[in-house]
């Protein structure tokens, strides 16, 4: 399964609004859970088995309580059972489908 998540703090104190430190706790954790994982402007993207994967979200979760009194998370899953590499196999058809489209022109 492929889950895309989102997790920031509030009620941090900091009075320019940022999150950055909190986002860089959470992305931490993911980076050392061993799971294929990218980190975009907007979320981050880990592969793995159920188990596995909730277990690093509730972690980087958990990371990011440290920084403010509350704590939103923004998550969407891919489960697709018998498929393993998606993280990048995605990306690689979508490139294809876009090359398909640029020869039509």
């Amino acid at each position: 399964m492929l889950v895309a998540f989102s997790v920031a703090p509030s009620g941090t104190g900091r009075s320019d609004g940022s999150v950055h430190d909190a986002v860089a706790a959470a992305v931490r954790i993911v980076r050392e859970s061993g799971l294929p994982n990218r980190t975009d402007s907007m979320f981050t993207t880990i592969e793995g088995e159920w188990d596995e994967v909730f277990d690093v979200v509730r972690r980087a979760t958990e990371a990011v309580g440290e920084y403010g009194s509350r704590v939103s998370l923004v998550l969407k899953a891919d489960i697709r059972p018998g498929y393993a590499g998606e993280l990048e196999a995605k990306l690689e058809r979508l490139e294809t489908a876009m090359d398909g489209l640029d020869a039509d022109d």
